[in-house]
Order: structure tokens, then sequence, then C-alpha cells
């Protein structure tokens, strides 16, 4: 996951980051080492005002596909108009 590089990216610690989550830098640590929850991901998004997919290491390849963060498989993204 490319967490810790937003966190970087918008003038965070991490340590300040927990603190807008409300959380420890422990427990924080523990999301961004572990399986961090949807709903986690999704408050991450929203506070570093990134969307979600660019929380993911292969956001978005030629073939609309993310990396699943625990097996590594491809999920294919499909995008309707």
């Amino acid at each position: 996951m490319r967490i810790k590089e937003a966190i970087k990216a918008k003038g965070y610690t991490q340590k300040e980051f927990a603190d807008k989550l409300g959380i420890t830098l422990s427990a924080l640590n523990q999301r961004l080492d572990g399986n961090p929850t949807l709903g986690s991901l999704k408050e991450m998004a929203e506070l570093l005002e990134v969307d979600l997919l660019d929380l993911f290491e292969d956001k978005r390849e030629k073939n609309n596909s993310i990396k699943c963060p625990n097996c590594g498989a491809d999920i294919i993204i499909d995008v309707r108009k």
C-alpha cells in the first residue's frame, strides 16, 4: 500500500496522522502493517484527500486492475459510463 507515501506527501508525520484519525501511533502502525478494514481505508483516503485506489501499490494498470494487498491477485475494475 502507498498510505505511508500519501501521509508524507500531505506533510504529516505518522503520529500527526494517527492523531487526526483519533487513534494511537501503535494502532496506525497495526493498520499499515496488517490488513486494514475497508472502513479504515476509506477514512484514511478521505483524510488524505485521495481516491481510495490511490492507497494501493498498483493503482490502475492498463488492464484497469489493482493488486489485492492480501494475496497479490489482480482485481479487475469495470468502469462504465
